[in-house]
């Protein structure tokens, strides 16, 4: 931590520790340490297997399946939660492993925004059973709560099963299992809308059932002599199973029940009559109805499982895709929305957003609506003007032009609405941290700032009044040799303190794009000298070694010469004893490169660039060599001339300032 002189005691204690900043430090501390005994003890049941819950922190899971209901179990979830400082809120969707059919997508996109905007997180895992896969995540992050909604099943179907909240709650053990009521448990589970079979399908099985059987029994007729009803009933089991290819469960329901009657009429004797002579023949006859009936509802799930497998593969390309817009960062909203607009084939797509509080009937009310983004041609300017719209939150809709949109391609448009919310909501996060960034980088220039001036304005204006009150007083009688030293003290301190000044008022012009420069040709022969000159008492820690037959080149030579004074004394400051900084000169095609060369430290590549930041004392070995101003203002005086300003290693340890600037033109 940092250790604050006498002097900032005060101020620390005035900004920094005062009782509500203590406070939260200290809950965010025992937060983290509660974080890290929880990694730990997740690893130490993993380590020995154990797979019952250790209440060691309220985890609360809510089951989703992505009906309606989903929205009042996350809240209570939430609410349950929030009963509890620290408590982690964890939503979960159980797919099914045993075919495609699962939870309504756009609904679970929705519930997912909504937890991630609680502050809970959302999972997905698959099994067979249930209540035991929902159990298993429970106890596999140490639940302490499960969150269920009621039933949706009807009276009659919870007789013949318990269904999952009640076989839930039996295995729970230690789990605390909430069941929440809901309006949709009594509405009960919706049927299916939509036939697993085409209507074109549909309609030829009718026709083979109704045609087919009668054509079969007069083809069979003039052969009643010779076949028997065995070879009979083979063949209108076999006309059975293709009306049941051809047109599923109903069509074959009818055919089997009318190739009943025509074989009982025609074909079982006695012959035109609904009298069965041989036992034997009803026992075929009944077996040839149960095996149609059996065959026409294989053929119908199967068929259902095909549709709804293809369509599922088809949402998850359509879903997939729309998770690399999404990702894809810059222009996602923009470009999700096009997408959605090519593959519904709608004119346009517009993501609209309410302009205040949600108000009666404003769904037809353009001034309550703004257009965020769209794609396309002319956008909806309110929901009530477009074909579909789907409603993401109180605040947000999605309208779409073009045509009307049956229920499947609706369930992925509102997934396609929930992942444009989160597009939204991502570019403004962007768009808050551009804003945020020059602020936080002139915040940390003034902390900067602050922090390494306040000592060394300090330093020298206290070294200076020390000097001034000393000469100044009348108790003691100071010698001439005392006096000129106070004096030379006092001059040394103000010189400080007047670079000081100089260099903060340079480097703010050169920010401000306001600093004067005069260039003119300048030979390197006497600007270095003047430059070592400048150095005073350091003067002979510098070695010049200049090429001969320089040329002149363009810079301003107060400004050159300032820049050479910092880097000499920089190399200066962090050479060894004995050891002399080297200067020297050549020219390079249309540049002539000055190089300071020392023998210090040195400096990681990777800092290269981290050592030209303003206020940085990179290296430094104690705190009395400015406010870190030298190399970034020689940087940006050099490149203010036209030149530039690079570090290098020096061979054999050390570092190296290469300043290129360029030569004078001949005229």
């Amino acid at each position: 931590g940092n250790v604050y002189p006498p002097e900032k005691v005060d101020a620390a204690l005035a900004n920094y520790f005062r009782a509500g900043n203590l406070i939260a430090l200290r809950e965010l501390a025992l937060l983290w340490v509660a974080g890290k005994v929880d990694d730990q003890l997740d690893r130490y049941r993993a380590e020995h297997g154990i797979a019952r819950t250790w209440e060691t922190r309220e985890r609360v899971v809510v089951a989703l399946t992505g009906g309606p209901e989903g929205e009042t179990l996350v809240r209570r979830a939430a609410r349950i939660a929030a009963r509890t400082k620290g408590a982690d809120l964890l939503a979960v969707h159980v797919t099914s492993a045993d075919g495609p059919a699962g939870g309504d997508p756009a609904g679970l996109s929705r519930q997912r925004l909504l937890i991630e905007s609680l502050g809970g997180t959302y999972h997905q895992v698959v099994g067979e059973d249930i209540p035991r896969a929902l159990l298993d995540f429970a106890r596999g992050v140490n639940a302490t709560q499960l969150v269920l909604g009621a039933s949706r099943r009807r009276r009659f179907a919870q007789v013949l099963s318990r269904g999952v909240g009640v076989e839930t709650i039996a295995r729970s053990g230690s789990i605390d299992v909430h069941m929440v009521t809901h309006d949709e448990a009594r509405a009960g589970r919706r049927p299916r809308s939509r036939a697993a079979l085409t209507r074109t399908r549909r309609t030829t099985g009718w026709v083979l059932a109704v045609a087919g059987m009668p054509l079969l029994t007069a083809a069979l007729m003039p052969f009643r002599g010779t076949l028997s009803l065995s070879s009979d009933i083979l063949l209108f089991l076999s006309l059975t199973v293709g009306v049941a290819l051809a047109g599923g469960t109903w069509p074959a329901l009818t055919a089997a029940v009318g190739g009943f009657a025509l074989l009982n009429w025609f074909f079982t004797q006695p012959f035109h009559n609904w009298m069965v002579a041989a036992p034997e023949n009803v026992l075929a006859l009944v077996v040839f109805v149960l095996v149609a009936a059996a065959v026409s509802a294989i053929v119908d799930l199967a068929a259902r499982r095909t549709r709804e497998a293809v369509r599922a593969r088809a949402d998850a390309e359509v879903l997939s895709t729309l998770a690399g817009h999404v990702l894809r960062g810059e222009a996602a909203l923009p470009s999700l929305l096009a997408r959605l607009r090519e593959t519904f084939a709608l004119e346009s797509v517009t993501l609209l957003e309410r302009r205040g509080a949600p108000a009666q009937d404003d769904a037809s009310e353009p001034s309550a609506w703004r257009i965020v983004a769209t794609s396309g041609g002319t956008p909806s300017i309110c929901p009530g003007r477009a074909d579909s719209d789907v409603r993401i939150d109180d605040t947000l809709v999605l309208a779409a032009t073009g045509r009307l949109l049956d229920a499947s391609d609706r369930q992925v448009l509102e997934a396609f609405a929930a992942e444009a919310a989160v597009a939204l909501r991502q570019e403004r996060l962007r768009q808050e941290a551009a804003r945020a960034e020059p602020l936080a980088a002139t915040d940390r220039m003034r902390t900067a700032l602050l922090a390494a001036v306040s000592h060394d304005l300090r330093s020298p204006l206290s070294a200076a009044k020390a000097a001034v009150e000393s000469l100044s007083s009348r108790d003691v009688r100071w010698s001439k040799e005392d006096r000129e030293e106070l004096l030379a003290t006092a001059g040394e301190s103000l010189a400080r303190l007047d670079r000081l000044v100089e260099n903060l008022l340079d480097m703010s012009r050169l920010q401000a794009g306001v600093l004067g420069v005069a260039l003119e040709p300048v030979a390197l022969e006497e600007v270095v000298p003047h430059a070592v000159d400048d150095l005073g008492e350091d003067r002979d820690r510098v070695a010049i070694d200049l090429s001969p037959g320089l040329p002149e080149i363009d810079a301003d030579p107060a400004l050159l010469e300032r820049v050479l004074v910092n880097l000499m004394g920089n190399a200066v400051r962090h050479s060894p004893a004995g050891q002399k900084v080297l200067v020297t000169a050549s020219r390079h095609d249309d540049l002539v490169e000055i190089r300071v060369i020392d023998r210090g430290p040195g400096i990681p590549p990777e800092a290269h660039d981290r050592v030209f930041q303003p206020f940085q004392r990179l290296g430094d070995r104690d705190n009395h060599s400015g406010v870190g101003l030298g190399l970034a203002l020689s940087r940006g005086l050099t490149e203010a001339m036209g030149g530039t300003l690079v570090p290098d290693e020096t061979p054999g340890g050390g570092l190296t300032m290469v300043v290129s600037m360029p030569v004078r033109p001949r005229h």
